[in-house]
């Protein structure tokens, strides 16, 4: 697969199996987050795999924030399996470092081309994945069973693994709708 084919034809997969990516593919997608765009060459990453009995730990960590949170009984349940969506999970973290020329902003964003890079480069592979957020993103327990610190965040959930399902074909859409030229 070339990659402009890679770019445009991007989907995101939930029917994820294993096997995940390991060895040299893992390596290789590790690697494609690291080069995100990198203003200062602050490195302003922090990847965090889970797998195996690091899913069921990705698990307890949800629980708990859920519990928390005084959520309801099936949001605990949600919560409980849904790191099991997929073979690996990384978690994707933006660490950041105060720097005058470079705003916490900047590293969140160079935080998510790499949570980005590294879907492509596994989707290159023959993996597949998801990029998952929400409000768990932010909740204190999860930040602080991660050791987030300052304005240190998490940016997304990427889960891995092969395609269970032959990807939808991606949506056309009208460019002068999003285009505008000064």
């Amino acid at each position: 697969m070339d990659a402009l084919d890679l770019l445009l034809n991007r989907r995101s997969i939930a029917r994820l199996s294993a096997p995940a990516p390991e060895g040299l593919a893992l390596e290789n997608i590790i690697r494609a987050g690291l080069r995100a765009p990198d203003h200062g060459g602050l490195t302003p990453w922090r990847f965090v795999i889970a797998q195996g009995q690091g899913l069921q730990k990705l698990a307890d960590i949800l629980i708990k924030a859920a519990q928390a949170s005084d959520s309801e009984q099936a949001v605990v349940d949600k919560v409980s399996q849904a790191p099991f969506r997929a073979p690996m999970v990384i978690t994707v973290i933006a660490k950041v470092t105060p720097h005058d020329k470079v705003p916490p902003l900047e590293q969140y964003l160079s935080a998510g081309c790499a949570a980005h890079a590294m879907q492509m480069a596994a989707v290159a592979q023959g993996f597949q994945g998801f990029w998952r957020s929400g409000k768990w993103m932010f909740d204190d327990n999860v930040r602080q069973a991660f050791d987030l610190q300052g304005d240190d965040q998490i940016v997304g959930f990427l889960y891995l693994g092969t395609p269970g399902c032959t990807p939808m074909k991606v949506p056309e859409r009208d460019l002068t709708k999003f285009v505008e030229f000064l």
